[in-house]
């Protein structure tokens, strides 16, 4: 048997207060949002101790992801991690003046530039990558590897479903 937790206790209290109210739909969100917040807080140590943001993280990671030639546009960063043009042009000028991107003209287009990383941005992003991975399998190794995969597997089915009618979008 598994121990109960605190969103069992938040359950309990909401069944009290308000009967019926409180369910599997309330369960999910609450424990979702709790490991999303672990994933996130080690995420954060890992990223401050590198001096980057999560959003300066987002952007290098991005760029280092697509491969070579390392570069997007501005636009394409902004849907890839879902920042606001304000948002994302902040970004890329602290990324700039750090010397961890290069903004260069489109050829095909004089108005538009490219996002590119330098060799010193590959450098953070891979270090950035492999510092935040190495957390999170920190974390991931509490949990027994046959329940991990599960989980793994579940949420990419509860995620495919919610994705095919509701609030996320790609």
């Amino acid at each position: 048997m598994v121990e109960p937790d605190h969103v069992d206790d938040i359950i309990a209290a909401w069944h009290i207060q308000m009967p019926g109210v409180a369910g599997l739909p309330l369960e999910l969100a609450k424990r979702s949002a709790l490991l999303t917040a672990a994933f996130d807080g080690a995420t954060a140590v890992e990223l401050e101790k590198l001096g980057l943001t999560p959003a300066e993280y987002g952007v290098l990671a991005t760029l280092r992801r697509i491969g070579e030639p390392y570069r997007l546009k501005p636009t394409e960063l902004t849907h890839a991690l879902l920042l606001s043009s304000g948002g994302i042009s902040n970004v890329l000028k602290r990324l700039v003046a750090a010397g961890y991107v290069i903004r260069e003209a489109a050829e095909d287009d004089g108005r538009s530039t490219w996002v590119r990383l330098t060799p010193q941005g590959v450098e953070i992003a891979e270090e950035a990558v492999r510092t935040t991975t190495a957390a999170h399998a920190r974390m991931v190794e509490r949990i027994p590897e046959q329940t991990a995969r599960a989980l793994s597997e579940h949420l990419r089915i509860a995620l495919t479903a919610i994705e095919d009618g509701f609030l996320i979008r790609r």
